[in-house]
């Protein structure tokens, strides 16, 4: 009989081991549990200590939490106690899982299929004994591999640094004894004793609170502290509205505590951030599938030209061992072993470009991901806010309006009258000073140069009172009691005497308008206390509800000789505002085919009013509430969520939920986060973006990019980094490509006409230098194209040989194959016996050929007169030094024994760069036509929609 019920019990708390399955508890069924007569050994009593969730704990009393707890909440656990249940719970910290040993993780970097095929080709190239390309590809590889390593190395410490948030010391009380502890050491069922400036050790069932207020901006997204109570909780609601719990990894602000521990380590809701971060996995970036893809395309190519070789070769009756041969080399020539390095060396110098423009990138291809990103998701308070609440209106007793701009805890900005903007300083309105004043007296917070201590919105009442030199009235008055706020009464007051003039002590009150307003009886009017009458308190509610309506928090200014003779000043609203260039920033992006949208843990009037003042959402339809989130199935959010702009009381879930509806629906997403409670939605999303002075050491970690100035706006030089790099690549690829695609077609015609070889070892080598070497590498590092942004993000599928680029491939290696040909055609004597001037001829035509082409290669649209010349230093230099080179190759002697040339004329060279130079006139003719093409096309499209 007691093993059933007993059983039961611990079904119903869902103990399984060291994997907790919740189950909401029932307090009528625990009263009867524990009230049968049966009795537990001291070892099996404590092994059947269970952690609570949030909610269950919440609507327990505190005699029903001593019961499931076994403890007595003045004395604590015993050291019996707490040794026993470490045994069930282990320690309060986040263990990581045994990271792969270093070697294993480097060897992952050998699975890109590139990587593969390059790797292959270095094989073939060794056993058909041709050492120096095996060599060169081996470099190549091993330092591609071994930057991404680095890279990747430094990046995947997300769950280590997780841990560092778990604060080292805490207050417990144990054996009747208050003890200074390692938060490590504590279990459920701990009593801990919390002051100011204490950091939440573990999840906490507050049992005694004195004026206790907690900031949960880190884990909620609220700007505001959060006010605790120790009372039993009946109602439903989601976690934010937990009064009678504290969270791990929060910080409290003010007041003082005591509470139970009914969850430690993984068992918290810190824990559960935890458990969801180690779960997901960072998604693979878009470049990354792209470069798999040209690698199985080029994979395809190769064994393609194998195939025709050796099927020619078997038509002319010629071995077919000799045929695999030379189809086996001119496949591993076409390779072009140089993208690899080009990629990295785009991405690393897109990296060090966002660094200076104060943007950390600590994945490479992230860099390029924002290319193609077309969603970005941003938390409201310390993202798209400076989570700093700041005044922005004021309305004084006699119906006088000021606006109040800047932002911050500083007195940058100024206080004006409304309509009329005049600008209002020390009592020049009597009325906003004495509102003003109010707000200055009443007040515990402090401002010092780059430093706040205090309540925010108490800050950003001194704040007002600095934009109005004002900032020194509190030292006019010497404070002889305070009446600290409390939620119960929801207001707070302070009794002051003047400290020049012989007066009456007066009180200066503030709160919320519906408490105030009962304390006063009469109401501020130019100076002069007039009796109060019904329709003004009517008329001020109204102005109350419109402050609210704009997501404004609303406090209420009152002073007077007694408490129950308070002089009515006027209403403040406050706000933690946009960051300044938000608002332009989501414009752009908007512009650019980027949409934003807001995902934050504040209520729905604050959360809408800054969405609908950054420029996000119009109406009320265009937000969703985390609960709708978690109701709607993940299908069903994936149609709906494109309509929603702005999403309000979300939670670590709810975030991680509305990323995956998003890639579901083929977005690419950005999440941009500060703190704890963002961090899941970081890994998960395609681009994590954290904020490097307010963001928590968690956010930072989990993502992928760092803001280290909290510039939104930045976020725009990302994205238009991202797009030019994409291009960069694409650029090179079609140079690389073309040459390599002529180079092979040359000698595979030649080899097919039964023709000597048109070049030689040393030449080839010679192209080789040119195709993979500098004038290929400065392709990379073109300067961004500032009308790129205005392009929309590139498609997740598009690859980077579309059906576009391997046309103009084609095109371009059949201009320098057709030329080439045509002068070893012209320069070859009748015995068909090859001569050092036709090498020259032939090898100088297809070098001036690759250097016009790789001219073209610097941009797919524009045309060179567009770009400027001389725009790209790098690439200038590297043709320069190439043309410097093929000089010194054909009339330097020691280098003409090397590469078996001969001097040709100046007529020979200016014939050569006339027509090479069809490649670059043909390219940009093409050019020329698409933008004629495209430019009337949209004529047309602007005419439809007129």
């Amino acid at each position: 009989m007691v093993e059933t019920r007993f059983s039961k019990f611990l079904q119903k708390l869902g103990f399984s081991g060291a994997d907790h399955q919740y189950e909401p508890l029932e307090i009528g069924e625990l009263e009867t549990l524990f009230d049968e007569q049966y009795e537990l050994k001291p070892i099996d009593k404590e092994k059947a200590v269970v952690a609570l969730t949030p909610k269950e704990a919440s609507k327990c009393s505190k005699a029903e939490l001593a019961k499931i707890f076994y403890v007595d909440l003045q004395k604590g656990l015993s050291e019996f106690s707490v040794t026993q249940r470490r045994l069930v719970h282990g320690w309060n910290e986040l263990v990581t899982t045994k990271s792969e040993p270093v070697w294993k993780k480097y060897l992952e970097q050998f699975k890109n299929p590139l990587i593969l095929l390059l790797l292959a080709s270095a094989l073939v190239s060794i056993i058909t004994k041709n050492y120096e390309d095996a060599v060169s590809i081996i470099m190549a590889v091993m330092i591609v591999v071994s930057v991404a390593f680095i890279q990747e190395y430094r990046s995947e410490k997300s769950l280590e640094e997780l841990t560092k948030l778990v604060p080292p010391e805490c207050n417990c009380i144990r054996d009747g004894k208050l003890q200074h502890l390692f938060a490590r050491d504590l279990v459920p069922g701990d009593i801990v004793t919390l002051s100011v400036g204490d950091r939440i050790p573990a999840d906490i069932r507050l049992t005694e609170v004195t004026d206790l207020q907690v900031d949960e901006s880190s884990f909620t997204g609220e700007t505001e502290p959060c006010s605790k109570t120790d009372m039993q909780l009946t109602g439903e609601g989601d976690i934010t509205s937990l009064r009678n719990i504290v969270f791990m990894g929060t910080l409290v602000q003010y007041g003082n505590a005591q509470g139970v521990v009914i969850g430690t380590g993984e068992h918290s809701q810190f824990g559960e951030v935890f458990k969801m971060m180690r779960a997901e996995e960072t998604p693979k970036t878009p470049l990354q599938k792209s470069m798999d893809s040209l690698g199985k395309q080029l994979t395809l190519f190769s064994f393609c030209i194998i195939g025709i070789i050796i099927f020619i070769g078997w038509l002319q009756g010629k071995p077919l061992l000799s045929m695999f041969t030379i189809g086996v080399s001119l496949a591993v020539a076409a390779i072009p072993e140089g993208l690899p390095i080009v990629v990295m060396i785009t991405l690393v110098l897109g990296v060090l470009r966002m660094a200076k423009k104060q943007v950390i990138v600590k994945k490479l291809p992230i860099v390029e991901t924002l290319g193609c990103c077309n969603v970005i998701c941003s938390d409201k308070t310390g993202t798209l806010t400076a989570n700093e609440m700041t005044v922005t209106q004021l309305l004084t007793s006699d119906g006088l309006h000021a606006e109040v701009s800047g932002v911050g805890y500083n007195g940058q900005g100024t206080v004006c009258l409304l309509p009329s903007k005049v600008v209002i300083k020390d009592f020049s309105n009597i009325s906003v000073g004495k509102l003003v004043e109010a707000g200055c007296v009443a007040n515990n917070a402090v401002i010092g140069k780059h430093t706040m201590v205090g309540q925010p919105t108490e800050a950003a009442l001194i704040a007002l009172a600095m934009k109005m030199n004002l900032s020194d009235i509190k030292d006019s008055y010497v404070r002889k009691k305070e009446i600290p706020f409390s939620s119960e009464k929801k207001w707070m007051a302070v009794q002051c005497t003047p400290k020049d003039e012989e007066q009456e002590d007066i009180y200066f009150m503030k709160g919320a308008f519906e408490e105030v307003i009962h304390y006063c009886t009469t109401y501020n009017n130019g100076g002069i206390p007039l009796p109060l009458t019904p329709q003004q308190k009517s008329s001020w509610q109204q102005e109350e509800k419109k402050m609210g309506f704009l997501g404004l928090r609303v406090l209420a200014l009152a002073s007077g000789p007694e408490l129950d003779q308070m002089t009515f000043l006027g209403l403040v609203g406050l706000i933690d505002p946009p960051r300044v260039g938000v608002k332009d920033a989501v414009r752009v992006l908007a512009e650019s085919g980027v949409c934003v949208k807001m995902i934050t843990g504040d209520a729905m009037e604050t959360a809408f009013a800054i969405g609908r003042s950054i420029g996000l959402c119009t109406k009320r339809a265009n937000t969703m509430s985390g609960e709708e989130v978690e109701n709607m199935e993940q299908s069903q959010l994936a149609e709906h969520i494109k309509k929603i702009s702005v999403f309000y009381r979300t939670s670590p879930k709810h975030k991680l939920k509305i990323i995956k509806a998003l890639q579901d629906s083929g977005a690419i997403v950005a999440m941009t986060g500060d703190g704890v409670n963002d961090a899941v939605a970081l890994k998960a999303a395609d681009i994590g973006i954290a904020m490097g002075q307010m963001g928590t050491d968690v956010s930072k970690e989990a993502a992928n990019m760092i803001l280290v100035d909290d510039d939104f706006s930045a976020i725009i030089n990302a994205v238009e980094e991202g797009k030019g790099i994409f291009h960069n690549i694409k650029n090179f690829v079609r140079f690389q490509l073309s040459t390599s695609i002529s180079a092979l077609s040359l000698i595979a015609l030649s080899t097919l006409c039964n023709l000597p070889n048109p070049l030689n070892a040393m030449q080839i080598l010679w192209i080789n230098i040119i195709m993979d070497g500098l004038p290929a590498q400065s392709l990379g590092v073109e300067p961004v194209d500032k009308d790129i942004l205005r392009q929309p993000p590139r498609k997740i599928k598009a690859m980077i040989l579309n059906r576009a680029l391997i046309l103009k491939i084609l095109l371009s290696a059949s201009v320098i194959v057709s030329g080439t040909f045509f002068i070893f055609w012209k320069e070859i004597p009748e015995d068909r016996t090859s001569t050092p001037r036709t090498t020259t001829m032939t090898f100088t035509c297809f070098v001036f050929f690759d250097l016009f082409n790789a001219l073209t290669c610097r941009s797919q649209t524009k045309l060179i007169f567009q770009m400027g010349f001389f725009q790209n230093h790098m690439f200038l230099y590297s043709v320069l030094g190439s043309i410097v080179g093929q000089l010194a190759v054909i009339y330097m002697p020691p280098l003409q024994k090397v590469f078996q040339t001969t001097e040709l004329q100046v007529l020979d060279l200016m014939f050569l760069v006339s027509l090479t130079s069809s490649v670059f006139i043909l390219s940009e003719l093409l050019k020329l036509c698409e933008q004629v093409c495209c430019t009337s096309k949209n004529s047309q499209i602007h005419l439809a929609d007129v």
